[in-house]
């Protein structure tokens, strides 16, 4: 263990003395741990806006970007000490992590035990809240509990009559997602709008994904005519990212049906499948995905209909908390203000409004002091923005459990 700090030292020590004359130094550096491309595109294009932005430590420049393996359960080891390796370079001053999968919270108890100096930054986190809470200087994760009544608002504010929420039994034993599911119900009932609950085959059951995505296929035009028999709209709302694409296709396909949001919140989820779009020249430059994605919706005459966040949250999370971790290391922020934390996330999301609330744990109503929960503004091709992060939620919707 000894020999490999030293040669990490040694070898950081090197490239220092290879970079071009003229070039200026770094004074510290942020490390980035994402997904590689194949499991998780948005927060790999969340670290290259940053590497863009500050230069890859390597040559000189802020940002040194690794990444845990796509089957990570599998070598949480491997995940550990990758993210400890970190601490070895005597510039890093954050650390960034998005997904929070499991392993990171070990990975950050190691890293304060040696570098109490470092701040410790996860996005999306997997793990247990208090767990993760303990480790990390600061956690941020969508409010899955606020899109519990926003989601039915907004379907309500583009004409449902219905919202037909689509699931399975796994999800539905999740505690967020079991709560989301009972404050959307009881949304809906003060609204105006019918709730009704469908479930669909567990893409990881016997059927697979394949067989996952063919009932949607097959169903959605069934649920169309059976909840809107006159051509009333129809909101759905599914918990499955594999089944968003089918869902998506079978809408726009319609007359009558109405997609608020994905789970997964992201221009990238579903839409582009669904089109039959290629957006590889525009990867990464979401202002240019949200206009190809409109200009076709429009031209397949889904305007009104389809919304999204326009900006990746794993995009925004990567990019996001690594500039707030860089302002607070320069003075200019601080970990525990909401308002540093929009501003660096809202530097990459031009236009669109967020809102964030503090994590409250369930069983004893304790707020944390450092995990926030964030959402952003529904925005509808064809429309515009729907105004949600201006709502007022009644507070009772946050008392709702499943």
């Amino acid at each position: 263990m000894v020999l490999s700090r030293v040669i990490t030292l040694l070898l950081a020590c090197f490239l220092l003395s290879c970079q071009p004359k003229g070039m200026s130094q770094s004074p510290f550096h942020i490390g980035v741990c994402t997904s590689t491309v194949t499991q998780g595109e948005d927060e790999v294009r969340g670290a290259e806006q940053l590497i863009k932005e500050y230069g890859s430590a390597a040559r000189g420049g802020m940002i040194r970007h690794i990444s845990y393996p796509d089957d990570f359960m599998s070598q949480q080891e491997t995940v550990i000490s990758n993210l400890v390796s970190l601490a070895d370079d005597p510039l890093m001053k954050v650390v960034v992590v998005c997904q929070g999968i499991p392993g990171v919270a070990e990975a950050f108890q190691r890293i304060r035990a040696r570098r109490p100096d470092i701040l410790l930054l996860t996005g999306m986190p997997h793990e247990d809240p208090l767990v993760i809470q303990k480790a990390a200087s600061l956690v941020v994760d969508a409010d899955v509990l606020s899109r519990g009544y926003t989601i039915p608002w907004a379907a309500h504010q583009m004409g449902a009559r219905t919202l037909v929420h689509i699931s399975f039994p796994r999800h539905m034993s999740y505690e967020t997602l079991g709560r989301r599911r009972a404050i959307m119900e009881a949304a809906c009932r003060d609204l105006g709008l019918r709730f009704v609950l469908e479930t669909s085959p567990d893409p990881t059951s016997e059927v697979g994904v394949a067989g996952a995505q063919q009932f949607i296929l097959e169903k959605v035009p069934q649920w169309l005519r059976k909840y809107g028999p006159h051509g009333e709209k129809v909101a759905f709302f599914c918990t499955n990212d594999a089944q968003t694409e089918p869902l998506l296709k079978q809408i726009i396909a319609s007359r009558n049906g109405i997609f608020v949001e994905a789970d997964f919140p992201s221009p990238l989820m579903g839409l582009p499948g669904a089109l039959g779009l290629d957006l590889s020249a525009e990867k990464g430059n979401f202002p240019a995905i949200m206009t190809k994605l409109e200009q076709k919706l429009l031209a397949r005459g889904a305007g009104g209909r389809i919304g999204t966040w326009p900006f990746s949250l794993g995009f925004t999370l990567t990019a996001g908390l690594g500039e707030l971790g860089k302002r607070v290391v320069e003075g200019k922020a601080t970990l525990a203000s909401s308002q540093d934390l929009l501003d660096s996330l809202g530097k990459y999301t031009p236009d669109a409004h967020w809102k964030s609330i503090t994590y409250t744990d369930l069983s004893t109503g304790v707020r944390a002091r450092n995990e926030f929960m964030v959402y952003m503004d529904t925005y509808v091709f064809g429309r515009g923005y729907l105004g949600t992060t201006s709502l007022a939620i009644p507070r009772k919707y946050m008392n709702i459990r499943k």
